[in-house]
């Protein structure tokens, strides 16, 4: 059987607000989406940066494992 990717859950979402590069008008982009249509003009408005589900997701590093996760993210674990 195979499984979900934890992510998938709609709950994970988050949202952030973009300003549209062409009327300034703000639009909301959910962190699973790259683009949406401007309601002031019609025109997209991107993120800046493609997501990734590292970036959003709370089981990503569940989903990579420990080693790829540190490396992915550049996290390091303080030993003590």
């Amino acid at each position: 059987m195979r499984q979900r990717c934890p992510g998938q859950d709609f709950r994970w979402l988050t949202v952030e607000t973009h300003k549209c590069p062409s009327c300034g008008f703000e639009e909301e982009i959910f962190s699973n989406e790259t683009k949406v249509k401007c309601h002031g003009c019609g025109g997209w408005v991107y993120k800046a940066t493609l997501p990734s589900c590292i970036d959003w997701c709370a089981a990503a590093k569940e989903c990579l494992g420990e080693e790829r996760w540190r490396q992915a993210t550049g996290c390091e674990e303080v030993q003590a």
